[in-house]
């Protein structure tokens, strides 16, 4: 078979057209021309890896989370750095 590129959501529609059983994957296989070891690697990687599709989701809230954090604790720095350079200014006078 001629080798071919596959964007990742090519490969998880392929896979996931296997894993439904309408189709054998003798004729998935021959439908996209990919050889039934490459099928099976892309189902294995799908199964062994599908799980952090939903802790990446938990992942973004956190980081998000925590990107406001340190935008307000930035603020508050900056807050206190200008009071800061206020009583330096009152304090040389």
């Amino acid at each position: 078979m001629e080798r071919r590129k596959w964007t990742d959501r090519q490969k998880f529609q392929i896979v996931l057209e296997g894993l439904s059983g309408q189709i054998s994957i003798t004729e998935l296989c021959n439908k996209y021309q990919v050889s039934q070891t490459q099928y099976y690697k892309w189902r294995d990687q799908l199964l062994q890896h599908g799980d952090k599709i939903f802790s990446a989701k938990n992942t973004t809230k956190r980081e998000d989370r925590m990107a406001e954090e340190v935008r307000r604790l930035k603020s508050i720095i900056g807050d206190l750095t200008i009071e800061l350079k206020k009583t330096e200014i009152e304090l040389r006078q």
